[in-house]
Formats: structure tokens, C-alpha cells, sequence
């Protein structure tokens, strides 16, 4: 008989059934794999109401975290023309601090969703919030903020690649940069305050002292 008995299969069959599985098996894994794949959310950022541009980078040991500095704000100056300061932060010696480049964005850290979540700065209250965030699409960033674990609110922000008037454009702690907090802020290269050789490890040699020119000789008689 070809098909054997009814009711089993030819060893040929439960053979390639068993690879169909591990076939689509492997396929499973790989679109997991890719759907938890996180986009990138490095890049300027316009909020959704449209009053600040956000930069976010990747800061911390080993860029692995990721932070965030308002880099333009639509109202840069207050009622009397002045510069808008953090007066609202808890923390005194911040409050004198401009509100354009300050830090919001505090660190976040990749969780198992690959979304980046940790707490962000709203100067407009002077509270911290749980956040997390991510991006769906290459053009949308989405932001979710939450005072308790139950008070939550998302925004979308959407990506920015010009520069407007007042924009801040240079290196965070850099000229015409965004400001970091001090334990975010961007580590200098590991031997960069080095130069010059001997003289930046304090261990520079005397110089030479020069040597003493001999006397001519008398001449012979």
C-alpha cells in the first residue's frame, strides 16, 4: 500500500510537517524579533502644541540612555522682554537658569517593549513625570507622561529637519548648544585634556641646563 494504513502518516510526511513547523516557528520569532526592534528616536522634535522644539540624543555611560533638551520655544522671552528662566523648578539654584536649552528629558533607559521610559522635567509646572516613549513611524514620536500610574496623557510629537530663528543648533555644552544636568552631561574624550605630552601628567623633566662655552686657547708663542 502507498499511504500505509489509515489513520498514520509515511515517515517522509510527519518528517516534513515537522520542518513546515520549525519553519514557521523561526518566521515567528523573527517578526517578534523585528516588532520589538526599537526605531530611532534620535532628532528635533516639534511638540504637539507646537510651543517648543525637543532634541533628543543618546546620552549616559555608553550612549545608552536618552535625553532630551528644548532647543527653540516659541515664547523665548517673558512679559517684560527678558529671557524666560525655570523659576518654577524645585531645585533653587535651577531656577535662575534659562528656559531655552534647559534638560526635560532625563536619561531614559530601554525596558523590555522597547520603548525608552524614565522621568521627564515640565518646566511649565516644575514637576517630574514617569514618561515613555517611542515612535511608531519615521516622522511621529509619541510621548506618554504620568503623574500616577492611573493619570496618564500622550502627546505626539512630530520630527522637524529645518532650523527657525532663535533655534539652539551647536554640541550640547557646547556654543549655541542645550545645557545638560551635570549627571548627563557629555564626558570629555578619555585623554582629550591631555596634551602637550609629559607636561599634562605633571611629571614634566627640568630643561637642560645650556652648557658653558669653553675659553679659546691662548694662541702658541
Amino acid at each position: 500500500m502507498i499511504f500505509g494504513p489509515i489513520g498514520t502518516r509515511a515517515p517522509f510526511l510527519r518528517a516534513g510537517r515537522g520542518v513546515a513547523l520549525a519553519a514557521l516557528a523561526a518566521l515567528g520569532t523573527l517578526s517578534t524579533a523585528a516588532a520589538a526592534a526599537p526605531r530611532d528616536p534620535t532628532g528635533t522634535w516639534l511638540t504637539q502644541d507646537g510651543k517648543a522644539r525637543i532634541r533628543v540624543e543618546k546620552c549616559g555611560p555608553q550612549e545608552k540612555n536618552l535625553c532630551g533638551y528644548a532647543v527653540w520655544l516659541k515664547t523665548p522671552l517673558n512679559d517684560e522682554g527678558k529671557p524666560r528662566v525655570d523659576f518654577r523648578n524645585p531645585d533653587p539654584k535651577k531656577r535662575a537658569r534659562a528656559s531655552l536649552g534647559h534638560q526635560l528629558i532625563l536619561g531614559l533607559k530601554l525596558n523590555e517593549d522597547a520603548h525608552y521610559e524614565g522621568k521627564i522635567y515640565n518646566a511649565e509646572d516644575g514637576k517630574f513625570y514617569d514618561v515613555t516613549i517611542w515612535s511608531d513611524g519615521p516622522e511621529e514620536l509619541t510621548v506618554k507622561g504620568c503623574l500616577i500610574a492611573f493619570l496618564c496623557q500622550s502627546q505626539t510629537w512630530t520630527r522637524v529637519n529645518d532650523t527657525v530663528p532663535g533655534q539652539l543648533t551647536g554640541p550640547t555644552n557646547g556654543a549655541n548648544g542645550p545645557h545638560a544636568d551635570a549627571e548627563w552631561a557629555p564626558k570629555p574624550a578619555a585623554g582629550a585634556a591631555m596634551t602637550g605630552g609629559p607636561a599634562a601628567t605633571g611629571t614634566t623633566k627640568p630643561a637642560a641646563k645650556p652648557a658653558t662655552p669653553k675659553a679659546p686657547a691662548a694662541p702658541a708663542q
